[in-house]
């Protein structure tokens, strides 16, 4: 097959920190080990108008906005043949694609609720072939919302790179636990938007119950200059949570975070599709902490792979897991081994390209 991959207008590919992205090009490398795939992204200064990698070629188009973008993604695909044209997380885009290419089955792959939250999002997405969430829950949330698209609705879990993210040598933490002058702490480590309705003012409460300042510590990895990050600097300042906020990670750089941890803690309020946080923790061989919620359950199985938190608003919830791993060093190092174990198992890109060709190839 030759699938044409159409990523957002905000950020370009590859991305250093946008997660649609991250995972649109780790899918789109796999998928052409075994068929020909185009991805298109928008322009960058720091890269070429065209990257080809054996079967795969990026092409980069201006953006603007949105429409403006589609219209010089569509000027492109003119005269073109695809086999499949996936659209990453924009339902707008799907009537003029389906315009302009009548005879060519088109998926969207939506990777949360963001896109679908207006009554006019269903005429977008009945010109899709094939609607595509991130996970089982996201699949049930769309056919609620969207009760006559449940024939087209399916689901394919998005993955993590196992080699990247892996258990570090003695070595490398000491050099992460050293650069972000962590000592001998135990450590919960944090990664995403700081936004309410991640938690992290939770979380902070949370570390706050575990006790002494000395002996536990907080990392935060996630963009720092908003106002509610700033809110949240001082709220650990005053309740004396020793914290470290490391402002935005480069992903490329996401796992050298996670080695410095000593667990991970998902503590969102409000439904996740997915989390690729959480794999990517779990593959570092970080035992993890997570809110029991949405796509979060399909990821982490309590007390198996990591620990789920039902009352998941409750910072008194959070820090009754926490101290279980705190006080167990052994019960934490044996759910860390098991949560790498699970994810090399059920959630390798790999899988995940498999999964969508076998969608694709079938609905042709």
């Amino acid at each position: 097959m030759h699938i044409c991959m159409i990523a957002p207008e905000t950020l370009p590919v590859p991305s250093r920190g946008g997660s649609v992205e991250i995972c649109m090009l780790a899918v789109a490398k796999e998928l052409a080990k075994e068929h020909k795939v185009t991805l298109i992204s928008r322009t960058s200064s720091r890269l070429n108008g065209t990257t080809t990698e054996g079967e795969l070629t990026i092409i980069r188009v201006p953006s603007g906005d949105p429409m403006a973008y589609l219209s010089n993604v569509i000027a492109y695909m003119e005269g073109k043949e695809f086999d499949w044209i996936q659209v990453d997380n924009r339902p707008r885009f799907l009537p003029m694609v389906k315009r302009s290419f009548p005879q060519t089955p088109v998926s969207v792959f939506l990777h949360s609720l963001t896109y679908v939250s207006k009554k006019r999002v269903q005429k977008d997405l009945e010109k899709a072939d094939l609607i595509v969430g991130n996970s089982a829950s996201l699949k049930k949330k769309l056919t609620r919302r969207f009760p006559g698209l449940r024939p087209s609705i399916r689901y394919v879990h998005l993955g993590v790179d196992s080699d990247r993210f892996r258990p570090p040598t003695d070595r490398e933490r000491s050099r992460v636990r050293k650069r972000y002058r962590l000592g001998r702490k135990f450590v919960v480590a944090y990664a995403g938007r700081i936004i309410p309705r991640k938690g992290v003012d939770v979380l902070i409460r949370a570390v706050r119950r575990m006790g002494s300042r000395r002996k536990v510590g907080l990392l935060v990895a996630g963009t720092a200059d908003s106002a509610y990050a700033r809110s949240m600097r001082r709220l650990s300042h005053k309740l004396g949570v020793s914290a470290r906020f490391a402002g935005q990670v480069p992903h490329p750089d996401m796992h050298e975070l996670y080695w410095g941890a000593d667990c991970f803690v998902c503590p969102s309020q409000k439904h996740e599709a997915f989390g690729l946080v959480n794999v990517e923790a779990m593959a570092t061989g970080l035992p993890i902490v997570a809110s029991g919620m949405g796509g979060i359950k399909e990821i982490v199985r309590h007390k198996k792979n990591g620990l789920l938190v039902r009352d998941y608003r409750s910072p008194k919830g959070f820090s009754r897991q926490l101290k279980k791993l705190f006080k167990d060093p052994v019960f934490a190092k044996q759910l860390g081994q098991k949560a790498r174990e699970d994810i090399l198992l059920r959630f390798p890109w790999k899988r995940t390209a498999e999964r969508l060709a076998e969608l694709y190839r079938s609905h042709s």
